[in-house]
């Protein structure tokens, strides 16, 4: 454990200067949402400056993911000031005013914790650090049950009782709020204001964008900036939309907003500029400058997706949709080569040799991992958003999950669990990009943790519902799954039994305690065979093999499987017993764009034509033989055509006017 260290002369700063400035709210529970924590200060005078000062949250007790009494999260102080009632806080988004600045949702943990007050920075508590007593500010113990308390905490504190949000039975309308006595009571939440209703009221500035929700290049939108009650004086500030990628190239529109005197609101349009450049979705960010006194923001930072038209649609499907033989292996020639003839453990160790290779193949960061699977896993139809598995849908690349956000986000799921094979954790979660690596080999069970040969893009919940069980015995994805998952998942334990010593795929429900074994052998071989390997499958090991410099060998040849655990043990493996198949189409659609009729050109046989939405819905279907013209009833917008014959697809995108 880390301890936290401070500069010795702080510990002379008068008592005086400590009671400056209290903890005076906090909300840490809101059931199943967690959306509107926030943790809010009050000073004894107005305007304070609470440079020097970082607030610190401890896990109070076995409960917490550190199983002691440690920091989880830190907000350092420097550069923020009390306001005009000597009030500040901090939260999430949708907490109203909006807070001086945002963490994600679900940050503050629900109790019993401590959350302290100090003199200091934030470098003085890296994460998981011992809780102090030293330079303390204020500290408050909460829970939101009445029979637990962060008791050990609380004799490092010295505090005596611990504040129950829940005493109420009604924490999702509660918080905990300090009396003029310094006590605390439950009560509704008032983020940026005095507890006891005193003080200035500010005149709140609300911020609304029409049409509301997410955006389009080439669209418009009107700003609408409002105050709760008419200015006395020409209310003029500023405001950003610029966010990471999202700059000033990309938007037209005044960015300086005058509110004149006796009204109350005023609206800008802004247009979207519809380059011609596929970068991707974007986040826009609208941001407000600093307000004259006597002002708040009602909301702020308020967030809204801007989709790019430009996306890139690939010839290959998904693997809902597979395709097979349009994508070619990059392995070099020759990759194989030293397979040919081989059986049983001699061939089992000659894969090993090649993929484990400790003079060719890399060991990458965790951290890396999201890099690699937004090109890897990336969503044939629309390259802004990557495929997730189990759930068999696509997400935009952009809602990553943080912290313990869940709903609508994705992340990295590892094929095989990281308790069973014992690699938990094992290398860092700082992305460092592809240039930088280590050396590995076969006893690397370590570098396990961030190969992504078995690391997939996820729907967070469905990933935590897999949790670490066994395949086909006890896991078998979401209800409703077509299964388009299954052989990539064989396939990608079979790559981490032969690549890792210590690792091994087994029949039945093996026990997690039983380190480096996972189940089930039988169904992952069937699943092997019913879904076999794709074109998506085959780009991401080409794109995977560009950062660990090894392949899947049972991607690029699925039937080795076989040879090492099915009904082929024993017999000698030669790459001419693997068949593929090459074949491709090409379909041309005109006019495009057109209005309301289209001919399909290039098919000499039986095929079918879907029609999606860049939403994913299906909203036409029809069969067709030879050269077609076929009349459609579309509104105008830009659609995926997908087109499939003999066990072939292809989607093109179609534009209707």
């Amino acid at each position: 454990m880390k301890k936290a260290t401070f500069f010795i002369a702080s510990i002379l700063v008068s008592l005086n200067c400590f009671s400056q400035v209290v903890i005076n709210e906090i909300d840490a529970d809101t059931p199943s949402s967690d959306i509107l924590e926030f943790i809010e200060l009050k000073s004894n005078t107005p305007n304070f400056s609470l440079n020097g000062y970082v607030l610190v949250f401890f896990n109070g007790g076995s409960s917490s993911p550190y199983s002691g009494i440690t920091s989880y999260f830190t907000i350092d102080l420097d550069g923020y000031s009390t306001d005009i009632n000597g009030i500040i806080h901090f939260g999430n988004a949708g907490v109203s005013p909006s807070p001086a600045a945002t963490f994600p949702i679900s940050t503050i943990q629900n109790g019993p914790d401590v959350v302290a007050l100090y003199l200091g920075n934030a470098t003085d508590f890296p994460l998981n650090t011992d809780a102090v007593s030293t330079n303390l500010i204020d500290a408050l113990a909460y829970s939101n049950s009445g029979t637990t308390q962060p008791t050990t905490l609380m004799g490092v504190f010295g505090i005596t009782i611990c504040t129950n949000e829940n005493q109420t039975l009604a924490s999702t309308t509660k918080s905990i709020q300090r009396k003029i006595d310094g006590t605390y009571e439950v009560k509704t939440p008032t983020p940026g204001a005095n507890n006891d209703g005193t003080g200035i009221i500010f005149n709140g500035l609300i911020v609304t964008a029409s049409p509301s929700g997410d955006l389009s290049e080439g669209s418009f939108f009107v700003l609408t900036f409002s105050t709760q009650t008419p200015v006395s004086s020409d209310l003029n500030f500023t405001y950003t939309l610029t966010n990471g990628s999202f700059n000033t190239a990309d938007y037209l529109g005044n960015l300086s907003v005058l509110i004149p005197t006796g009204t109350s609101s005023a609206s800008i349009t802004i247009s979207l500029v519809d380059d011609a450049s596929n970068e991707g979705d974007e986040t826009m960010k609208i941001s407000l400058g600093i307000l004259p006194s006597g002002y708040n923001k009602i909301n702020d930072n308020i967030e809204i997706r801007i989709h790019d038209n430009d996306f890139i649609v690939q010839p290959w499907g998904t693997p809902l949709n597979p395709t097979y033989g349009i994508v070619s292996s990059t392995a070099p020639v020759g990759y194989y080569a030293s397979l040919e003839g081989k059986s049983g453990a001699i061939l089992k160790q000659a894969i090993q040799d090649i993929i484990a290779n400790p003079t060719v193949v890399r060991e990458q960061n965790y951290g890396d991992a999201y890099d690699v699977l937004k090109d890897a896993d990336q969503n044939p139809l629309n390259s802004s958003q990557v495929w997730l598995m189990y759930v068999e849908q696509p997400r935009s690349k952009l809602d990553i999950q943080t912290g313990t956000s869940g709903t609508g986000f994705w992340n990295r799921e590892h094929i095989y669990c990281q308790s069973r094979g014992g690699f938990a954790d094992a290398t860092l979660n700082v992305p460092d990009g592809i240039n930088v690596w280590l050396p590995t080999d076969a006893n690397d069970i370590l570098a396990g943790h961030a190969d992504v040969h078995h690391i997939r893009a996820e729907d967070s919940p469905e990933n935590s519902s897999r949790s670490n069980r066994n395949y086909g015995v006890d896991y078998n994805g979401p209800a409703g799954s077509q299964g388009s998952w299954h052989g990539d998942v064989a396939r990608a334990l079979f790559y981490m039994a032969v690549r890792y010593n210590g690792l091994n795929v087994v029949n039945g429900d093996p026990s997690d305690a039983v380190l480096g074994q996972i189940g089930d052998l039988a169904t992952l071989l069937t699943w092997n065979t019913s879904d076999a390997s794709d074109d998506f499958e085959m780009n991401r090991n080409n794109i995977v093999y560009t950062w660990q410099m090894n392949r899947n060998p049972f991607i690029d040849y699925p039937n080795l499987a076989d040879y090492i655990w099915g009904n082929h043990v024993g017999d000698n493996w030669f790459s001419s017993l693997s068949t593929q198949n090459n074949v491709s189409l090409n379909v041309s659609i005109f006019p495009n764009p057109a209005t309301n009729t289209i001919t399909i050109s290039g098919i000499k046989t039986d095929a079918t034509i879907e029609i999606y939405s860049l939403s994913g819905s299906k909203l036409y279907q029809n069969n067709f033989y030879g050269e077609t013209q076929i009349s459609l009833n579309l509104s105008s917008g830009m659609y995926l055509t997908k087109i499939s014959s003999e066990n072939n697809s292809i989607v093109k995108k179609l534009i209707i006017k």
